[in-house]
């Protein structure tokens, strides 16, 4: 009998300590008790993507730790949790459970736009403050608790149209673009349409599809005989090293300028970066810019000892991500007793109140519906390194 009400004893002693551990968990505290302000985000961290990701999780954290060095916000230190999500979308929702039962309060969204549709669908129904660093689909930021940093990919479009008009970079253009990608066919659709308000004359656009992204000879021979003076091409790195190659071997002399998915064409293993020559494109971040922002955050990226082949523009705009919830922040007096709910109505306001200065631009302001204004910028590829044009 006395085994039986020691047993009995034992069990329900440990229920308790059980419940008081499930009660702990995302109460918005450290092991030590102390309040946090709790941010989470998902986004490639293994996979053919991870260069994006895992820029993303150090920029982010580099911010985080200088933030919490300086007394954090409002007083309150802040807490970053990264998911893996392979940049796939149904990780992506689950990553977004995983966070809210961690006790996420604001978020960083996700990295890719895919992935960040299907988080952001979870998070609207939470009214979850969403600011993501680089997920450029329109779709992306659905909803008004939604914002980013950087340009959505329409926007990406027509600032590479104008900057080529603008600049007399050239007059004659040939397009190689991915139609079975949503960031690809978007920014496609408008540089096409912003090319023409612009004068330059579109004498080829050639398309592939993910089944199809290895052998590039039929488009290029197709941009070879068109004339074209210049090569637009609204696509990630992975493609753009071997159309480069294959436009060599080819015989191919254009000039090329993309957009943000060729940033990380230079860490691409295997790759003759010397074939990268001469590209230019529009990208928020060059390492090499001689401006305080930016050298002030290589140089702090640097002493971390984080991976160099994620210095890149997702980890140049997921610093300035949290800065800028800083910034709202403050603007809105948030602080860690209050709901996610409470603190995405409050930041949402504050987004377009504010207007902030970083690595990826100055005089950064938000409209309600969540898209940055700020100036684009051009790099061109010279010596293995960026240089701002």
């Amino acid at each position: 009998m006395k085994m039986k009400k020691f047993l009995a004893a034992f069990l329900a002693l440990t229920m308790v300590v059980l419940c008081f551990a499930a009660c702990g968990k995302g109460d918005g505290k450290t092991d030590s008790g102390e309040k946090t302000l709790k941010i989470g985000f998902s986004g490639p961290l293994t996979g053919n993507n991870a260069q994006y990701g895992n820029g993303v999780k150090n920029g982010a954290q580099l911010a985080v730790d200088e933030i919490n060095a300086a007394g954090g916000v409002n007083g309150v230190k802040l807490e970053l949790n990264p998911q893996d999500d392979e940049a796939d979308a149904e990780k992506a929702k689950t990553a977004y459970g995983v966070l809210k039962d961690w006790g996420m309060q604001i978020s960083l969204g996700t990295v890719t736009s895919g992935a960040c549709i299907a988080f952001q669908g979870e998070a609207a129904k939470d009214n979850m403050f969403v600011l993501t660093p680089s997920a450029t689909a329109v779709e992306a930021i659905n909803g008004d608790n939604a914002f980013r940093v950087c340009f959505s990919d329409p926007n990406q479009g027509v600032a590479s149209a104008d900057y080529i008009a603008d600049n007399k970079v050239a007059s004659k253009v040939a397009v190689i673009y991915d139609s079975s990608d949503a960031y690809s066919s978007g920014i496609y659709e408008k540089f096409t349409a912003e090319a023409k308000a612009k004068g330059l004359e579109i004498v080829t656009a050639q398309s592939f599809t993910g089944d199809t992204k290895t052998d590039f000879s039929a488009q290029l021979q197709a941009v070879k005989s068109s004339g074209a003076e210049l090569l637009f091409l609204p696509i990630y790195y992975s493609e753009a090293t071997l159309i480069l190659q294959q436009a060599k071997n080819a015989s191919v002399d254009v000039k090329f300028f993309g957009c943000d998915g060729l940033d990380g064409i230079l860490n691409m293993k295997n790759f003759d970066t010397t074939l990268a020559e001469n590209v230019m494109l529009l990208t928020p971040f060059a390492k090499d810019a001689k401006d305080s922002y930016t050298v002030n955050f290589v140089t702090k990226f640097r002493e971390k000892g984080y991976d160099e082949t994620t210095l890149n523009q997702f980890a140049a705009d997921a610093y300035d991500a949290v800065y800028i919830i800083k910034a709202a922040a403050e603007k809105a007096g948030i602080n860690a007793d209050m709901s996610a709910s409470e603190i995405c109505d409050a930041l949402k306001a504050a987004m377009t109140q504010i207007t902030v200065d970083g690595v990826t631009g100055t005089g950064i302001t938000w409209s309600a519906d969540g898209e940055p204004s700020k100036a684009p910028k051009a790099n061109i590829i010279k010596n293995g390194s960026y240089v701002a044009l």
